[in-house]
């Protein structure tokens, strides 16, 4: 590989993680709402060169250690646990262009970078302020987030389109299975 070439895949990588980071719901709504503090945009700058380094001083990563590792980030960078599935797919998206960067194959990690950004949704969360009842009649604040997501100008609720998600109707809970404490019973399709 030559020098131009060899920089030229690295730039692209670069820019791949970026495209991957910025179409992030969760670090988007962390950035959006300075979970990071004043500086979550530059955080989340920095971030991207944080990812780069480490693939480039680990070359044979696991999917599930770009994993811990983004989660880790996250956790520490944005006080954020992300917990909506979305971890392993943008540590498989990174995985995927780091591989076609060991390559050299700069068409498909423009391809990568190209279908990310137009895949890309915004996001935006609101805090939902709701009061609580206690057994001594108080009422606690307790914040919830509420999250809206906008692709191609379509607002949808929850985070963007997913593959197909549970559906509540596909089961039938018969009255027998809800129990006086509130818990139903789960039973196995014969």
């Amino acid at each position: 590989m030559m020098a131009g070439a060899g920089e030229d895949s690295r730039a692209l990588f670069g820019a791949g993680v970026r495209a991957a980071l910025e179409a992030w719901p969760a670090l988007q709504i962390a950035v959006e709402n300075g979970f990071g503090g004043v500086h979550s945009r530059e955080k989340a700058e920095w971030l991207g060169g944080a990812i780069e380094e480490y693939f480039f001083r680990n070359a044979d990563l696991e999917l599930d250690e770009v994993e811990d590792f983004l989660g880790e980030l996250m956790t520490n960078e944005f006080d954020t646990v992300v917990e909506d599935g979305s971890l392993p797919q943008v540590s498989q998206q990174l995985q995927t262009m780091f591989y076609h960067f060991q390559r050299g194959d700069g068409a498909a990690l423009k391809e990568m970078a190209s279908h990310i950004t137009q895949r890309k949704c915004r996001v935006r969360a609101t805090a939902v302020t709701t009061a609580r009842e206690t057994d001594e009649d108080d009422a606690d604040s307790v914040e919830e987030m509420e999250v809206t997501a906008t692709s191609d100008g379509a607002t949808t609720d929850g985070v963007c389109p997913q593959p197909e998600s549970f559906c509540p109707d596909s089961q039938t809970i018969k009255e027998e299975d809800i129990v006086e404490d509130g818990w139903t019973i789960v039973r196995r399709k014969k």
